[in-house]
């Protein structure tokens, strides 16, 4: 049985980057599966929303999952290797198990936060266990986006 095309928001706000370029070999590898990054805005605290309906199925202060009502999965990652910042600069707004609709504020963060700790703020949204074949991008590469706007289908 076919799948229904999925239509994948930004979660934040940015300018679109290709995962390749992100500073991390499992991103930019794409061993997780393919996807797209997103530069941050510097400059102030950012809301991060769903990109799509689903239930929240892993949920960390610097990345989550979200599981879609299809079985697919969705994972927003905020900056690389912000594990190490143990949640400063990050404030959860959901849980795990938690029900969401795209636009939901998921997290708030300040990306000058993780730049300032030596971090990198780029931001991966992958399609897990994804095919690339599958994903199409809805906003070009170096193209602003605000959150919510268009970003990927994933077919």
């Amino acid at each position: 049985m076919a799948r229904e095309p999925l239509e994948v928001a930004a979660p934040l706000a940015g300018t679109v980057a290709s995962l390749a370029d992100v500073p991390d070999e499992v991103f930019a590898a794409a061993m997780v599966g393919p996807g797209v990054a997103i530069i941050p805005d510097p400059g102030q605290d950012q809301a991060v929303v769903a990109p799509a309906d689903g239930v929240v199925a892993t949920s960390f202060p610097h990345a989550f999952a979200l599981e879609l009502a299809d079985g697919r999965t969705l994972l927003v990652h905020l900056g690389v290797d912000t594990v190490g910042m143990r949640g400063a600069g990050f404030e959860k707004q959901v849980e795990a198990g938690a029900a969401v609709r795209a636009g939901d504020v998921i997290v708030t963060w300040s990306p000058d936060a993780v730049t300032e700790a030596g971090y990198a703020a780029v931001c991966p949204v992958v399609a897990l266990q994804g095919d690339a074949e599958a994903l199409e991008l809805r906003a070009e590469v170096g193209a602003r986006v605000a959150a919510g706007d268009p970003l990927l289908r994933w077919i």
